[in-house]
């Protein structure tokens, strides 16, 4: 499928519900999750999952399923809603047609949930500002802010105008309204808030907070800007101005799309160093948060006691250890990865069933 033509012909639709399209998505869809209970089952009556999904597309009766509900505490508390397997191939195959559409729109330093882009690209930029600043200005002072309670904010019926600016055919107008409306409480007038754990929600988060992208690039003319998703920073000579823009940004936010800022949003001489994306930034250099770095420490420490009980592999172990050596190796971290990892020790006093009745030294690292 040619989604270049999506951008010329009225209709959108069809590209949404082909079979081809949605063969896609669901690949897509079951990356890294192939052998879960749920995609099991999906797969094995492929075929007819996905022309039943066709048809309800066709025939405008889909309905999403009930997401499964979550915690997560990493670093903030939040809500996860997973949405049913064939909820989220359906979410991959319209995230597939208007993406594009949206992502032309998008300014440049805007780093969360695109291709691309990404943490590490988005703290690089940071960086890369840092010195553009320091070399025009003699001192350098940044504006640091979050948008408070973000997903849980975002009030539908402005998302819906913002989606329409951009998409015009009606099918598929309807089934956005119909994702955006699936957790609407019954009665409110006003709803709002988008599952975090949905692949739609992200696309739309970003729809919605390039409304503040905008403003800053071209109404408010700041040059060092990034974001991801609802954090972002400013870098100015002038304190005063820092101050007046976040004003300006408060009141932009409240008028025009009914958010908050974070009561943390603050500005400071960048010779703090600038807390974002995990890491503490400054020009010449980059170190891990403090606070990653306690989380690392207790995410090794549930790991070794999960392993020494035999309820992960090695392999489990190992896959963790080089997920955050690929985050400490964007920063300057030798000394505090020897001594993290130092404490790591792996001791299996449990055995696995395949290994009940086997006397084999401990294993350990």
């Amino acid at each position: 499928m040619d989604l270049r033509l999506a951008w010329t012909v009225k209709h959108l639709y069809p590209y949404v519900y082909d079979f081809e399209s949605l063969y896609n998505a669901y690949l897509r869809a079951r990356r890294c999750k192939r052998y879960r209970a749920e995609v099991l089952r999906f797969s094995a009556r492929l075929e007819e999952e996905l022309i039943t999904l066709q048809n309800e597309l066709i025939h405008h009766t889909f309905k999403p399923g009930r997401h499964r509900e979550f915690w997560i505490h990493d670093p903030k508390t939040r809500l996860i809603m997973a949405p049913p397997f064939r909820d989220r191939v359906v979410h991959h195959a319209l995230v597939a047609v208007i993406e594009p559409l949206f992502e032309r729109k998008f300014i440049t330093d805007s780093y969360a949930c695109r291709v691309g882009k990404g943490t590490h690209a988005g703290a690089d930029r940071v960086t890369e500002f840092l010195k553009l600043a320091q070399r025009q200005w003699k001192r350098v002072y940044c504006l640091k802010a979050d948008v408070s309670q973000y997903f849980p904010s975002i009030h539908h019926g402005i998302l819906k105008h913002l989606v329409r600016r951009t998409i015009a055919c009606s099918s598929t107008l309807w089934l956005i309204d119909t994702i955006i409306d699936s957790t609407d409480d019954e009665g409110d007038p006003n709803p709002r808030g988008l599952p975090v754990g949905n692949l739609t929600s992200q696309l739309f988060a970003n729809v919605y907070l390039n409304e503040l992208d905008q403003f800053v690039k071209h109404t408010l003319r700041m040059r060092y800007y990034v974001r991801y998703m609802d954090d972002f920073v400013i870098l100015h000579h002038d304190k005063r101005l820092l101050w007046d823009t976040k004003r300006e940004i408060e009141g932009f936010l409240e008028d025009k799309l009914s958010l908050k800022l974070n009561h943390k949003t603050g500005v400071f001489p960048i010779s703090q160093g600038i807390d974002f994306l995990g890491y503490r930034i400054w020009p010449t250099h980059r170190l891990l948060r403090k606070g990653s770095i306690k989380r690392a420490r207790r995410g090794f420490k549930k790991l070794a006691r999960d392993y020494a009980e035999a309820k992960i592999p090695l392999d489990r172990v190992k896959a963790s250890i080089m997920s955050w050596l690929g985050h400490c190796q964007h920063a300057n971290t030798y000394r505090i990865r020897e001594k993290v990892l130092g404490e790591l020790i792996l001791v299996r006093t449990a055995k696995t069933g395949s290994e009940q009745g086997i006397n084999e030294p401990k294993n350990e690292i």
